[in-house]
């Protein structure tokens, strides 16, 4: 092993070491603070909620710690191992052309992914989901969607990955301004194509026409300048019984989709302040900022790639003895990660500014704070969300403000 590697090694093992530290003191600090009623959630909360909610979180935890530890050793001994040299060496040895290579290279590692993941998510919905009586779903519906994702990657994937290689290939000198340019149309296209082509793959959505949820729906977005084309309800507690609602496209084929669960526990007023919060990341061009910050670092990282894909270091540094450009990424990939974490606590402190924003925006689009704030405590209570996360584990992962936090602060206003 050469002693960049071990730099590298240490750098990503002193990073997970933090995470799972952070979890931990978060989990000690739940045990202690969990079995308290916040002010304000009497009536909405009770022990056996939070006694609920505290062994719900552990046991999510536990399986998470497992699969993470296991994907972990997983990854080491292939980048560390030798493993990432033996897979590349076989790619070489097919002998196809650049394309069909690079599509394959990945196309199989994305399958090795997922075929890894599924024992856990098959004990998280059927044991854990079950087990709190959040899962719907039957193993034959898990298995039809489990196919129907594998196939839609797989296209997506292929897709991307086909047009990216062909422009590498084709433009060897400038391909990373032709690659972000690629990937940003993409995403755009895919924003405008999911709720018409994807969405309706999984979920059954019935237009919410007529009747007095609609109007008033339809009314508060006129209310705030957002104009939307349908307003629909999705089939979503045949997988499971938790609660949520969202916008999805952009532009004209921006619709509001809201989940049958949440229609039968919220109350009018409820669901439609949750909806003006949503309205609220859109007026305060929440979305548009995140594209902007995510394109601008796309931008950076394409040229840094080039710039560091021209030469054979990554390989040179993981004893790679033919590299590859496919090989190269994965590790150029493998390092990005490991620099990009320190900066998670600040697109985490972005998010819950942003989550603030659109708190204060329902507030004054609806003129009534209270309605938001309960809607935030069933959601809470009917998703076993935690009340009392650690500070400093918030701080770092949180995208959106403790939900007590909001509150408190919801009702300040009034």
């Amino acid at each position: 092993m050469t002693g960049y590697m071990i730099i590298i090694l240490f750098s990503y093992l002193l990073v997970q070491g933090v995470e799972y530290w952070l979890k931990q003191i978060n989990l000690r600090y739940m045990r202690r603070h969990g079995m308290k009623i916040p002010l304000g959630f009497e009536g909405f909360i009770d022990k056996s909620v939070l006694k609920k909610t505290i062994d719900y979180t552990m046991e999510k935890h536990s399986l998470s710690l497992i699969e993470s530890l296991f994907s972990n050793a997983v990854l080491l001994v292939f980048l560390f191992g030798g493993l990432l040299d033996t897979y590349n060496s076989w790619i070489l040895s097919l002998d196809l052309p650049f394309v069909p290579s690079g599509v394959l290279f990945f196309l199989l590692l994305t399958y090795a992914g997922t075929l890894v993941s599924i024992p856990f998510n098959l004990y998280s919905t059927f044991r854990i989901e079950n087990r709190y009586g959040f899962n719907t779903m039957t193993l034959k519906l898990w298995l039809a969607d489990s196919v129907k994702s594998l196939l839609i990657s797989s296209v997506i994937i292929g897709l991307i990955l086909s047009g990216g290689f062909w422009i590498i290939q084709k433009s060897p000198d400038y391909w990373w301004l032709s690659i972000w340019g690629f990937f940003f149309a993409f995403s755009i296209f895919m924003m405008y194509i999911a709720p018409y082509v994807i969405e309706p793959l999984f979920n059954k959505f019935t237009p919410l026409e007529g009747g007095e949820i609609e109007e008033k729906i339809r009314a508060i977005m006129k209310k705030a300048g957002i104009k939307v084309s349908r307003v629909f309800k999705i089939d979503a507690s045949k997988r499971s019984r938790h609660t949520n609602a969202y916008f999805t496209g952009i532009g004209k084929v921006k619709r509001i989709v809201l989940y049958d669960t949440l229609i039968r526990k919220m109350n009018t007023n409820e669901i439609l302040a949750v909806l003006a919060h949503e309205a609220g990341h859109w007026k305060k061009k929440h979305v548009l900022k995140r594209i902007i910050v995510l394109e601008l670092l796309s931008f950076i990282g394409a040229y840094i790639s080039f710039a560091i894909l021209k030469t054979d270091l990554p390989g040179i540094i993981f004893n790679i003895q033919n590299p590859t450009f496919f090989s190269s990424l994965i590790i150029l990939g493998f390092i990005f990660s490991i620099a990009a974490a320190p900066f998670t606590p600040l697109f985490s402190y972005i998010s819950r500014r942003h989550e603030y924003e659109a708190d204060r925006f329902a507030r004054e689009l609806t003129s009534d704070p209270e309605s938001l704030a309960t809607s935030l405590i069933k959601l809470s209570k009917d998703n076993l969300s935690t009340l009392h996360p650690h500070p400093l584990y918030a701080k770092v992962f949180y995208s959106h403000p403790p939900v007590v936090e909001r509150v408190r602060k919801l009702r300040k206003s009034t």
